[in-house]
C-alpha cells in the first residue's frame, strides 16, 4: 500500500518518466491486456509479457482440431514475434512468487519468474514492476479426479495439443466403427463443480455431426455427462432465451439439440474416478453409478496458477491476495454470504486487489464471489455445481479494462476508474457449432445479457429478455467460422485490430 501510495503521488506531479508493468499469462485476457497497454502506453513506458508458452492460441478453435477439422497451426501462433513487434519484452517463463513490497534485496515490488523455453529452462529471474496484471488463467486440475485426463483414461480438448490427442483417439474409434463395432462415447464434466460446459457441449455435437457424416450413427452411443442440475445451466444458472417470438429455458433448448443429434444425458453427476473404460459418478439424490465407454472427453475443475506471496520481511502473505482455490481476490464480496442473499453488486468491476492497489486480476485468475449457479450437495455432502464461466468473451472485456484504467493511472495520474466490466452488466455470446465448412454444418448460437442474473432489475426472467435469445441453424456456423478469423486477425495485432470487438 505504502508503494502504491507513493507511486500516485509520482504519476500526479509528473515525477515520474516510466512505468513498467508487468503482465501474467498471454491468453486471451492477459494478450488483450497487454495489446491495449503497449498502444496506449507507447515507447515512453515498458510492458513485459510473461507466459510459459510460446504459443498464442484460440481456444474456442480447438473443439474443431478435436474432430480433425482444424490443425494445431491453424489455432494458434508464435508470441515472440507479435511481440517484438509491438516492442513488448516477452519472457517465456512461468510465475511463481509475487513480492508486492519488495524484499530485502530488491526494494521495488517484484514478480520471480522461472523459464520454460529450451534456452533457459529452470534458470530463475526477479521482474520488477510498477503495475501487475495476473492473467495467468486457470490450472487444469486434472488431479481433482483420480483418472482423469490426458495420459490416463480421458481426452481433453482444453488446449491444442489436448485437443490434437483427442482426435487421433476418435480416429481410431471411427476406424473400429467402420469395422463393425459398436462403440459409446462419454463427453461432458469430469469433476463435481467442473465449469466450461459450453466446449464440452459443443464437442459432443461435433462428434455426434462427424459420426452421423460418416454414416456410422447406428454403431455409435453418445452420452453426455453433467454436473448442471439442467441440461443448459452452464455454471450461470440456465437462462430464458427468446426463440422464434417465444420464451424458452435453456434446459429446453438444449435437450432439444441433444435430441435431434441422437445424444442421451445424465445431469446432476458428480464425477469422482475414472478406470479403464468407466467413469464412477455420483448422483444428486447420493446415489453412486458407474458408465462404461470406449472414448471419453471430460472437461476438468479449474484452480488457481499456484502463485505465492511474500511480504517484504518474507511472510507468507498468500492469503491476503488469493483465495483457497488459488484465484486471486478482486473488487468483490468475498464475506461468504447465504446464496439466497447474495446480490448483482458482490461481483467485481474494476478488478483490482484490495491488499494491493497496483495488482489487478483478469479472466479467470480472478476469484467469483460466489456461485451463480444454486450450490446443490447431495445427502452425502458432495457439492454438485457448475462453478461461475469466466472464458471468452468476458475474460477478453476484462483484459481491456484493466489495461485501460492502468493506463489512465499512468498517463493522468487518475485516482478513480473510468472503465468497467461487471459480469453483472455484462452480456455474452456463445456460439456452438457442429460441423466445419460453409455448405455443411449447423449451430446454436445464445446471447444473454448480463450473464450474472440481476432479479432486481429483470424481476420476470433475471436478464434482458431482448439481448438474450437463441436460435440454431447454418447461419449461426458460419458466424463460428467468421469469428475464428476475426479473432486471429485481432490477436496478431492485423491492421485495425483495435476496433475489432473483445
Amino acid at each position: 500500500m505504502k508503494y502504491y501510495r507513493k507511486l500516485q503521488l509520482q504519476l500526479l506531479i509528473n515525477h515520474i518518466s516510466m512505468a513498467k508493468v508487468v503482465v501474467l499469462g498471454a491468453g486471451i485476457s492477459g494478450h488483450t491486456a497487454a495489446a491495449f497497454l503497449k498502444k496506449k502506453l507507447g515507447k515512453k513506458h515498458d510492458v513485459v509479457v510473461v507466459s510459459p508458452a510460446s504459443y498464442y492460441q484460440w481456444i474456442p478453435s480447438n473443439i474443431w482440431v478435436g474432430v480433425g477439422k482444424m490443425t494445431i497451426d491453424q489455432v494458434r501462433f508464435k508470441l515472440k514475434p507479435i511481440y517484438d513487434r509491438w516492442k513488448i519484452d516477452f519472457r517465456q517463463a512461468k510465475a511463481t512468487t509475487i513480492y508486492p513490497e519488495g524484499n530485502a534485496e530488491l526494494t521495488r515490488p517484484f514478480v520471480e519468474i522461472e523459464y520454460t523455453d529450451d534456452d533457459k529452462r529452470g534458470q530463475t529471474d526477479k521482474i520488477d514492476y510498477d503495475y501487475l496484471v495476473n492473467a495467468t488463467g486457470p490450472k487444469l486440475n486434472f488431479g481433482a479426479t483420480e483418472g482423469l485426463g490426458p495420459g490416463k483414461f480421458t481426452e481433453s480438448v482444453c488446449s491444442y495439443d489436448h485437443a490434437a490427442a483427442a482426435w487421433e483417439s476418435l480416429k481410431k474409434c471411427m476406424d473400429r466403427m467402420q469395422k463393425g463395432e459398436k462403440l459409446k462415447f462419454l463427453i461432458g464434466t469430469g469433476h463435481a463443480t467442473a465449469t466450461c460446459q459450453g466446449a464440452a457441449f459443443e464437442y459432443a455435437l461435433n462428434v455426434a455431426h462427424q459420426i452421423r457424416e460418416r454414416g456410422l450413427s447406428d454403431k455409435a452411443e453418445i452420452t453426455w455427462i453433467s454436473n448442471e442440475y439442467e441440461i443448459g445451466d452452464f455454471g450461470m444458472g440456465g437462462a430464458f432465451v427468446k426463440r422464434g417470438g417465444y420464451i424458452t429455458p435453456t434446459k429446453v433448448f438444449s435437450e432439444s439439440i441433444f435430441a435431434e443429434y441422437g445424444i442421451k444425458w445424465i445431469k446432476r453427476a458428480g464425477v469422482n474416478k475414472i478406470e479403464n473404460g468407466v467413469a464412477h459418478y455420483e448422483t444428486l439424490d447420493g446415489e453412486l453409478k458407474s458408465e462404461a465407454f470406449d472414448f471419453a472427453m471430460l472437461i476438468p475443475p479449474f484452480a488457481g496458477a499456484g502463485l505465492k506471496a511474500f511480504d517484504k520481511a518474507g511472510n507468507d502473505i498468500s492469503g491476503a491476495l488469493f483465495l483457497p482455490s488459488g484465484f486471486m481476490k478482486v473488487d468483490a464480496d468475498y464475506s461468504g454470504k447465504p446464496f439466497e442473499d447474495w446480490d448483482v453488486e458482490d461481483w467485481p468491476s474494476t478488478y483490482q486487489s484490495p491488499a494491493y492497489k497496483n495488482i489487478f486480476a483478469t479472466g479467470i485468475a480472478f476469484a467469483p464471489p460466489h456461485q451463480i449457479s444454486k450450490p446443490m450437495k447431495s445427502p452425502n455432502g458432495t457439492l454438485i455445481t457448475p462453478a461461475p464461466p469466466r472464458t471468452g468473451m468476458p475474460s477478453g472485456v476484462i483484459g481491456k479494462i484493466v489495461a485501460l484504467n492502468i493506463v489512465d493511472q499512468v498517463k493522468h495520474g487518475a485516482t478513480d476508474f473510468k472503465h468497467k466490466a461487471s459480469m453483472g452488466k455484462m452480456g455474452a455470446a456463445c456460439v456452438v457449432s457442429a460441423g466445419y465448412g460453409m455448405l455443411k454444418g449447423n449451430a446454436a448460437t445464445m446471447t444473454v445479457y448480463p450473464i450474472v442474473p440481476n432479479w432486481q432489475k429483470y424481476p420476470q426472467w433475471g436478464r434482458d429478455i431482448s439481448y438474450t435469445v437463441g436460435e440454431a441453424g447454418l447461419a449461426g456456423h458460419w458466424i463460428k467460422l467468421f469469428l475464428h478469423y476475426m479473432f486471429i486477425h485481432k490477436a496478431k495485432g492485423y491492421p485495425f485490430w483495435w476496433l475489432l470487438p473483445e
